[in-house]
């Protein structure tokens, strides 16, 4: 682990009188991803410093106890790539019965159906969507590598969803692209306000004017 020193030299000849240097830690929390009914709910966090030790709890989270209610409505988001721990034990089982794996898969047709949902209001962006889908691809293909039937059937709809979000991008980039260049013509024909641009394109009079500030630089 790094050693950050903090080091301050006092260049001035006059009276050095004490100063205090007030750091503040942020709220810490570990991350377990596989529990046991030994796992504790807290352990303790130990600095040692010069002047000391000082320790202090930090609460154990273990993502077995979060359902996707409790993902989605408390906004750990960052827990949804490590949702499929919670169904680990049943691998075998979702391994060899049909009807299982469809629930499993179902789950997260939700999951995916909902993170739409947090784009489409603005909650999340799109990178963070594709993020939250790649990590969660990554990580079923990594604990269900002896279960092909899991791997195929979870990890083959992330990845599909993965394309997919890829493709909508292209396509709402090419769609931008294509709106800018019409904004960019009518601006230049000069017969329409900005205001009127905007409307017929499809952009915000904002962009429409920062286009027309591009064609007089």
């Amino acid at each position: 682990m790094p050693v950050r020193h903090n080091i301050q030299i006092a260049l001035d000849d006059g009276e050095v009188t004490e100063e205090t240097l007030t750091v503040t830690f942020p709220n810490t929390a570990v991350l377990y991803l596989r529990t046991y009914k030994r796992t504790p709910d807290k352990m303790k966090y130990v600095i040692i410093t010069p002047g000391g030790t000082v320790q202090y709890d930090v609460p154990i989270m273990k993502t077995q106890k979060y359902s996707l209610d409790d993902i989605f409505e408390k906004r750990l988001l960052m827990l949804i790539p490590f949702y499929i721990f919670s169904h680990e034990n049943s691998f075998p089982e979702y391994n060899s019965n049909e009807q299982k794996l469809a629930e499993l898969k179902a789950e997260y047709q939700k999951i995916l159906e909902r993170l739409d949902e947090l784009e489409q209001q603005g909650v999340i962006g799109a990178f963070d969507k594709r993020t939250i889908i790649e990590l969660s691809g990554d990580v079923i293909k990594e604990i269900a590598q002896k279960y092909e039937n899991v791997q195929k059937g979870v990890g083959d709809m992330m990845g599909g969803a993965l394309i997919e979000t890829s493709a909508r991008r292209l396509k709402n980039e090419a769609e931008y692209e294509t709106k800018r260049n019409t904004a960019l013509r009518m601006l230049k024909r000069g017969k329409m306000t900005v205001e009127e641009i905007a409307e017929d394109v499809g952009l915000s009079a904002a962009e429409v004017e920062q286009l027309a500030e591009l064609q007089t630089v």
